[in-house]
């Protein structure tokens, strides 16, 4: 018989904003353009936890070329053992590593047309560099596959995290943003400076 999914362990912002004020670890997943290396560069100024982009530190190298899974998977076994962080990463098939260390995930879970504008607005602005929270040799790029990504996220990754969280995370907190407002709110609550962008 096949295992009941249960739904994860939903949070409102305000429980969110306290839990964030003394939380260790800090996971952000979501969809590209949804601003989860944005959120977790102002929790990292703001708290003081080390800012880890799975992007940038495992995922690429130069030329985007892809690290094979199981090298990836130990540098993430080595990541996550470190003491205080906010990782920022969706990749489900690492949620075994990642959501037993985690105090809090956080899922901004923007309509994809708000995802599509995001990475629209990021090529332009770093057109032909690497953008900040990218791997050196990876310059920014925009391309049908990416789009059609984005555009499927919701369809074909989405029930991927929540079965994910559900195997690996029951108990971890996890607070659903559905638009860069209650991102910036979040923010606000827990009593840190930095404003979204």
């Amino acid at each position: 018989m096949p295992r009941q999914i249960a739904m994860p362990n939903y949070i409102s912002l305000t429980e969110a904003a306290a839990r964030l004020q003394t939380a260790y670890r800090v996971l952000i997943i979501g969809c590209s353009g949804s601003g989860k290396t944005t959120l977790g560069r102002a929790i990292s100024d703001a708290f003081g936890l080390r800012c880890i982009t799975l992007d940038q530190e495992v995922l690429w190298q130069s030329g985007w070329v892809e690290r094979d899974d199981a090298e990836q998977y130990s540098m993430i076994a080595k990541l996550v053992q470190e003491d205080r962080w906010v990782m920022d990463g969706t990749n489900p098939k690492t949620f075994d590593l990642r959501l037993p260390r985690a105090d809090l995930v956080l899922w901004p879970r923007l309509p994809r047309l708000a995802c599509i504008s995001g990475v629209t607005r990021r090529w332009l602005k770093y057109r032909g560099q690497t953008r900040p929270g990218m791997a050196q040799g990876c310059p920014e790029k925009l391309d049908a596959e990416f789009l059609h990504f984005i555009w499927t996220f919701e369809q074909t990754v989405s029930p991927r995290i929540i079965e994910g969280l559900d195997t690996h995370g029951p108990d971890v907190p996890v607070l659903v943003f559905r638009s860069r407002k209650e991102m910036t709110g979040l923010l606000t609550l827990s009593g840190a400076p930095a404003q979204l962008s």
